[in-house]
């Protein structure tokens, strides 16, 4: 018989879960957005918990309806953003209470993973990077944006932090930008949408990179001015934030494998999942003599795909 191993993943914005089989085929991957008012720029822990709670059962019904639950071999969850002792949110406490209660329900084995984890594992399964074991990793997402060096080594995944932003991350940038404007938040398809409209040039804004670090403060500072200006449309505004968003990344991310002197990079994370950074950055880096891999949209965004991974691969990727 079959096994699967089910991933759980309730990050700040999305609940998810998904269950691969036991040769990395994906049986069900279910996600729901949580909801944010409009013109906030986000959600307290608390209401985002509370939102978990409430999905959680409905996906749950949802994949017990299309899949034989009785095959789940081991249960999985993301307990925490990043893998390190001070890495905590309460909202991921949704994820691993659940989690526990159908492993006991299953009588089956649980075991917890960050979040930072499940994307790497889900972007290398979605970019079929194969047996590529030392490469670096670009987390950017609407909490984080961090380069990271990662060394797969005794079946483990082995991450240090070598570059990152010093104030905001690309996605806080994007969103609050987004909201300014009067869009949804969180912004990332709304934007990427009005850039495509948008007529490349026609605004430039300042990029501030100093080797593997990068400050997006300034920035969000210069567009804030721009809009309350009124001179330039949204679409021409939404076009050179992403360029701006693209050129920073490319500086930090060609410094960071001069440095490390490895040439393999995974572009992970929410913001990767948008057009215009994604492909330019491909270009840009490809002629550098830099392999970039890309893990699919779908799987950038926050996802239970890659926690389920990590079950299926017994610790593998966890130190």
């Amino acid at each position: 018989m079959s096994k699967y191993f089910l991933g759980i993943d309730t990050s700040c914005y999305t609940t998810s879960i998904a269950v691969v089989d036991e040769n990395e085929k994906l049986m069900f991957d279910s996600r729901q957005v949580l909801k944010v008012k409009r013109g906030l720029r986000g959600l307290r822990q608390s209401e985002a918990l509370f939102q978990h709670i409430k999905n959680l059962p409905i996906l749950f019904e949802k994949l017990a309806s299309q899949v034989d639950i009785n095959k789940i071999s081991k249960v999985s969850a993301s307990n925490k953003p990043r893998n390190l002792p001070e890495s905590y949110m309460p909202v991921f406490l949704a994820g691993t209470s659940f989690g526990k209660t159908i492993a006991a329900m299953l009588k089956t084995s649980y075991e917890e993973y960050s979040h930072q984890e499940g994307h790497i594992a889900a972007g290398k399964w979605s970019a079929e990077m194969l047996d590529i074991r030392d490469y670096i990793a670009v987390h950017i997402s609407g909490g984080t944006t961090e380069i990271l060096k990662v060394c797969e080594i005794d079946n483990k995944f082995k991450v240090q932090i070598i570059g990152a932003t010093k104030d905001i991350s690309a996605g806080q940038l994007i969103d609050r930008i987004g909201v300014m404007m009067g869009l949804n938040f969180p912004s990332g398809k709304e934007l990427d949408k009005l850039s495509k409209n948008g007529v490349l040039g026609k605004i430039k804004l300042p990029v501030s990179t100093e080797g593997t670090y990068i400050n997006f403060s300034g920035t969000e500072t210069h567009v804030k001015r721009i809009i309350e200006s009124r001179i330039y449309n949204n679409s021409d505004i939404a076009v050179a934030l992403f360029e701006c968003i693209y050129k920073s990344l490319f500086e930090v991310i060609k410094n960071s494998c001069k440095k490390t002197k490895i040439n393999d990079v995974l572009l992970v994370g929410g913001v990767a999942s948008n057009s215009f950074i994604r492909d330019n950055l491909f270009i840009r880096l490809k002629r550098e003599g830099i392999n970039v891999y890309l893990s699919k949209p779908h799987y950038s965004t926050d996802n239970a795909v890659g926690t389920a991974l990590l079950g299926l691969n017994g610790g593998r990727y966890s130190e």
